[in-house]
């Protein structure tokens, strides 16, 4: 997969989260979701980029949204980059990158002209029914939250 657009149905997710429970995208019908997509944890624009939506998540929820993050991290990496930065949303443990594959955020990545395989940063924006309704691939990881609000006025 991984060519998604606006306006297609959102890949089905079948994963586990940083406590290892069975997390799926049904789970969130009927509400909105930001589903974003990070390299790693604990590493600057990672934080930076889940510190930024940690401390919007109050105008998601009341604006109708859950926030999911997703990475090939473990679930043990996970629970201690939530217990570090008391991250209130639930991370997705996706070490097989099937997540990561259907959603086309594993990728070809060049660091210093050196060509490598990696998590590419994006967000989806998920409506009601599981339909993408926006897609950030150049994410700003300080100011994130602003960036899907202002993209959601569009």
């Amino acid at each position: 997969m991984g060519n998604l657009t606006i306006g297609d149905p959102a890949p089905a997710i079948e994963a586990v989260d940083q406590e290892g429970k069975r997390i799926t995208l049904e789970e969130y019908r009927g509400k909105k979701l930001v589903l974003y997509f990070y390299p790693k944890d604990n590493t600057p624009g990672c934080t930076a980029e889940s510190c930024d939506l940690r401390d919007h998540y109050d105008q998601f929820i009341k604006e109708g949204f859950e926030v999911v993050g997703v990475s090939a991290d473990s679930e043990k990496s996970h629970q201690n980059f939530i217990a570090k930065y008391q991250l209130p949303f639930r991370l997705i443990s996706d070490t097989g990158k099937k997540v990561l594959d259907d959603y086309g955020a594993w990728g070809e990545k060049k660091l210093y002209g050196k060509v490598y395989m990696g998590v590419l940063r994006k967000t989806f924006i998920i409506d009601e029914e599981g339909i993408i309704l926006k897609i950030i691939e150049k994410v700003k990881t300080k100011e994130h939250s602003a960036q899907i609000f202002e993209e959601l006025s569009h």
